[in-house]
């Protein structure tokens, strides 16, 4: 496979989403513009309790215009670690913390620059009340583990492949 040669980039969309264009030179020498989400860097991650329950946080959610059951997670601010991420989020979004584990980066989406960084959290115990910011109303939710496997097959959760890779590192498919 012969590498694409990118041209051009620039931004041309800078609101609550920024979109940058890219143009690139194909193997076949024609030349192709791609509009491409420029997206932070993210965390997620599949928390366990000791009791086999999975911390979720049921939020509104304004593209599919719904609240969903989510796993807790969000974006990487500034310089900070993806595992510091994962802490402060969690820890915001549903006031639980637990033994944090990476487990692997995935691709967001083929037209986006975001990498997810997905994690497991073991031992998860609540020890604050959750602390959101303006835009975020959140509640937060422990379903049974199996509830979660038939959640995750529902197509009704933004994050999947988080799921879906978290439960197999914890050998809980």
């Amino acid at each position: 496979m012969i590498d694409w040669k990118k041209i051009e980039e620039k931004l041309i969309w800078d609101g609550y989403r920024k979109i940058i264009s890219r143009i690139f030179i194909l193997p076949n020498g024609k030349e192709t513009n791609f509009e491409i989400k420029k997206e932070s860097n993210t965390v997620c991650a599949v928390g366990l309790t000791k009791n086999n329950k999975i911390i979720l946080a049921r939020q509104f959610r304004p593209g599919p215009e719904k609240a969903l059951l989510e796993l807790p997670g969000g974006c990487i601010d500034g310089n900070e670690s993806p595992e510091d991420a994962i802490r402060r989020e969690f820890l915001e979004e549903t006031g639980y913390t637990g033994d944090f584990q990476f487990v692997t980066q995935v691709l967001r989406d083929a037209y986006s620059t975001s990498i997810g960084h997905c994690f497991v959290a073991t031992n998860c115990h609540k020890i604050q009340e959750p602390k959101t910011d303006d835009s975020e109303f959140v509640e937060v939710v422990e379903m049974p583990l199996e509830d979660f496997r038939n959640h995750l097959r529902s197509g009704q959760l933004t994050d999947a492949e988080s799921g879906y890779l978290g439960l197999d590192y914890l050998k809980l498919l």
